[in-house]
């Protein structure tokens, strides 16, 4: 069900501004201009990106062994580099594993074009067709264009903890959890039970 998913990528999609871009799922060759993109992001919207940046493990955990299946990775590319990651992540098993959690972020030239809305509504897209029935995402409380975007694609404020998480400077910050309920692909509803 992914893989029929995936069928359409790479597709080139036009955002605002006049910005044509390239929609595809991670690959092992893209290490280098996947790192460049992460760089230019502010730290404080990389909260939930692991293992961090700079670790013995992020190499091998995002670039080793690619398994869509469990964290599938969008990328956006326009005039030559990575603009915009949407990443899905799924369970195998348990009571959450019609859950699928969702992170985004833009690159800091390319914010209010329309980049995260359109990876996420890719990302929802996909979903349904994996058989999720919700998504979610995390966030810290300081991250509000970006609980904006998730927002006007359809997620919802469930939670919000104040001063829940520590930053690196262990300044406190709120942690918020944002959900959808997804009405999947009526096909692919019994590939999740």
């Amino acid at each position: 069900m992914l893989d029929d998913a995936l069928e359409r990528y790479p597709v080139t999609l036009r955002i605002e501004d006049n910005i044509e871009c390239v929609v595809r799922p991670l690959k092992a060759e893209d290490e280098k201009a996947f790192v460049s993109f992460l760089r230019v992001v502010p730290e404080i919207e990389r909260l939930f990106i692991k293992p961090r940046l700079g670790s013995e493990d992020f190499s091998k955990q995002w670039f080793g062994d690619l398994d869509y299946d469990s964290a599938l990775p969008l990328v956006a590319f326009a005039h030559g580099h990575i603009i915009g990651n949407a990443t899905l992540q799924q369970r195998d098993g348990g009571w959450k594993r019609h859950i699928g959690r969702v992170h985004s972020l833009t690159h800091p030239e390319y914010r209010d074009v329309g980049i995260s809305g359109m990876l996420i509504q890719e990302i929802i897209h996909i979903a349904r067709h994996t058989g999720l029935t919700r998504l979610e995402a995390e966030f810290n409380g300081e991250r509000e264009a970006a609980k904006n975007c998730f927002k006007h694609a359809g997620f919802q404020e469930m939670l919000r903890v104040k001063g829940y998480l520590k930053d690196m400077k262990t300044g406190s910050h709120d942690w918020v959890l944002l959900g959808m309920q997804l009405l999947p692909d009526q096909e692919f509803t019994a590939a999740g039970d």
